[in-house]
């Protein structure tokens, strides 16, 4: 394993908070299932605790244990899309994903990103890792690493280097109302 990921993985799994490339933007993230390290990054983001944030996954099977049962539809887009810049908002399992991730509400948004270093990040941790970009609330999203803030850069434990390919936010897709809706339109051009 690469050293950086096996640093990434062993901050993480002991409560910590990386920033990382993915193929969209540098995200800013802790385990999914660490109470005490979601506060502290909602606190070094200014992040408002009513905004969710999405969760990334490395598979398809992952996601399932953390969402309610969703329609072959969904599967359909979650197959013709990822891994890739789609977000995709669906009904949480609220045991499983913490209320503070959720911004309160009872729906989670969850991707795959389509880039290797955070996968194996997030398979080698063994748990689904936050993922919003890497930056203060309200300022740029930064799409290289000489684009992230030095101050936040100095309240995360771990900076993992490297490329992002799309350098555009994902495209965000609630599959929880007929007819879907889109959020944000972003990197995919989705059809709904």
């Amino acid at each position: 394993m690469n050293s950086q990921i096996n640093e990434a993985v062993k901050v993480l799994n002991r409560g910590g908070i990386i920033i990382f490339p993915t193929d969209t933007a540098f995200g800013i993230g802790c385990r999914a299932d660490d109470e005490k390290a979601i506060q502290r990054l909602f606190r070094i983001r200014n992040r408002p605790s009513s905004q969710a944030v999405p969760v990334l996954f490395d598979s398809i099977q992952k996601v399932k244990e953390y969402v309610l049962p969703f329609d072959e539809k969904v599967q359909k887009l979650m197959n013709d899309f990822w891994p890739g810049a789609l977000t995709i908002v669906l009904n949480a399992k609220t045991d499983k994903i913490p209320i503070l991730v959720r911004g309160g509400r009872e729906t989670v948004g969850v991707r795959i990103p389509n880039h290797s270093i955070i996968l194996e990040i997030i398979k080698n941790s063994g748990i689904p890792v936050l993922g919003p970009s890497a930056n203060l609330h309200g300022e740029n999203t930064p799409f290289e690493l000489k684009d992230l803030e030095p101050k936040l850069v100095s309240l995360v434990d771990y900076v993992v280097k490297g490329e992002c390919s799309v350098k555009q936010a994902s495209t965000v897709v609630d599959c929880t109302k007929t007819p879907w809706k889109i959020l944000r339109q972003g990197a995919m051009q989705v059809k709904i």
